[in-house]
């Protein structure tokens, strides 16, 4: 019987067990997902291999990234189908080939900056690309701030601080552009996506979330957002209705216009923590899940060899 979650235009079939792996492979976790212009996944891992590569059905293409990334975080798909990632534990920013030959190298591996002190990078966790090909870098857990730089990979300037007032950050968790430059930034622990122009002058807001941890943007006009929400992060909250986790769609205007899950039971058709998401050319929709960490923080005892969903695909129905 299939699962069908959403309504109206946003009507989805749950597929479970996507992305195959191969025998004795784990995810262990799945921090983000990105999807290639020939609608291949990438799925960044915490495992032993943390690039795994399938196919839109799901079947196991190939893996890379072994022994490079400490932590991975973040994963963004350019249109010249080059791929950043961000490594939060390496407090590093790499843009590599498709198949894993490193291209350029933003910050020191192992070498954080010092402790909210503005400069990059202390646990960076996500990258966009404005239109002109600038990179935008989310930084993070140890410090509130984004950073710009050219192409190139020059510092070009830095904005935001600690705390809750307009422009300022609490966990820079994800960061997106359109097609027209504006920033789009997942400001976690704040409940809400801050709205930037290309200079990082703030203009405005989208609130009614719970810790927007994925963040993902469709192209061009009036293009879609689409948010993962993680839920409840402690055990206090961990059966409180109403604060997710869930998938919502937001148009780019800051209007919420779907919500996929919002339960406490884990199902095949609700999410445990969505971390990172990705939308295909056909609308799918892919989520990656930290559910290990998130059950953990709700209080729920997880044995190493428990084999926790941390991956989903959403099929958009016509």
């Amino acid at each position: 019987m299939s699962i069908i979650v959403g309504s109206g235009e946003h009507r989805y079939e749950v597929i479970e067990n996507w992305g195959r792996l191969p025998p004795g492979w784990r995810y262990g976790e799945v921090a983000a997902v990105g999807v290639d212009s020939k609608d291949n996944v990438y799925v960044f891992a915490r495992s032993e291999h943390p690039m795994m590569v399938f196919d839109r059905e799901g079947n196991f293409l190939r893996s890379w990234g072994e022994g490079v990334f400490v932590r991975p975080h973040g994963v963004h798909l350019a249109p010249d189908d080059t791929i950043y990632c961000t490594d939060d534990g390496d407090h590093t920013m790499r843009r590599l080939t498709l198949d894993g030959k490193l291209l350029l190298e933003i910050g020191v591996p192992g070498e954080p900056a010092p402790l909210y002190g503005g400069d990059p990078f202390n646990r960076c966790t996500h990258t966009a690309l404005s239109p002109d090909g600038d990179i935008y870098i989310a930084d993070g857990y140890g410090n509130a701030r984004v950073h710009k730089y050219s192409p190139n990979g020059k510092l070009q300037f830095s904005w935001g601080e600690p705390g809750t007032d307009p422009g300022a950050f609490n966990i820079v968790h994800n960061i997106c552009c359109d097609q027209d430059g504006w920033v789009y930034v997942a400001d976690r622990e704040n409940h809400r996506v801050q709205v930037f122009d290309g200079k990082g002058r703030y203009e405005t807001q989208w609130n009614n979330m719970h810790r927007p941890c994925g963040l993902c943007m469709t192209q061009g006009r009036n293009p879609i957002a689409y948010i993962g929400e993680s839920g409840p992060g402690m055990a206090v909250n961990a059966k409180s209705p109403g604060i997710g986790p869930r998938v919502s769609i937001w148009t780019h205007e800051g209007k919420q216009i779907a919500r996929l899950g919002d339960a406490t039971r884990e199902a095949p058709s609700q999410f445990i923590a969505p971390h990172g998401v990705a939308v295909d050319s056909r609308g799918d929709i892919y989520v990656g899940e930290v559910s290990r960490t998130a059950m953990r923080n709700r209080g729920t005892p997880i044995a190493p060899e428990d084999d926790i969903r941390c991956m989903q695909k959403l099929v958009k129905l016509a």
